[in-house]
């Protein structure tokens, strides 16, 4: 995708809802507690230990680390929002619900827009206590975001592929 943009189809309610997960989410990220030893699961499982057999390396790597990656993640989802917020004008919420908003996007905000979809699905899935393909529960409104997400996400990346 190099030099090119890709064109993202939302209906404004989509945009609204989806700068809300994102508020949560740099909002969880920022609020998280000891950055060695996370007491979130859902941050722990966006930074998972790199030495599995070996936990003082995996502590010591993670103290290195953790600060960097999460706040690159809060910098992505701002990034998103924000991109999401130009393309609506601002506000989404006061334009009509089924309205297109057609969001531009260059290959490095492509990149933090996969990373943050991918790290929206995790949370939702430590939420959710999605381990496989197998947990899934229809009847909870958070498993329809999820899946949601996951449409997104294989949007995005079957339109960086052609």
């Amino acid at each position: 995708m190099t030099g090119q943009s890709l064109i993202i189809e939302f209906a404004a309610l989509e945009v609204t809802h989806l700068r809300d997960l994102l508020d949560q989410f740099a909002a969880m990220l920022e609020a998280q507690g000891d950055p060695v030893s996370p007491d979130d699961p859902a941050i722990a499982r966006l930074v998972p230990d790199a030495y599995a057999d070996d936990p003082a390396a995996a502590r010591e790597f993670r103290s290195l680390t953790q600060a960097d990656l999460l706040q690159r993640r809060i910098d992505d989802a701002r990034l998103m929002s924000d991109s999401l917020g130009t393309a609506a004008g601002g506000d989404a919420s006061a334009a009509p619900p089924d309205s297109t908003v057609l969001v531009t996007l260059d290959a490095d905000a492509a990149a933090a827009w996969l990373r943050t979809l991918a790290a929206l699905r995790l949370v939702l899935a430590s939420r959710l206590g999605i381990t496989d393909e197998a947990d899934e529960d229809v009847d909870n409104p958070l498993f329809g975001v999820y899946e949601w997400l996951g449409f997104r996400l294989d949007s995005l990346l079957g339109a960086l592929e052609t």
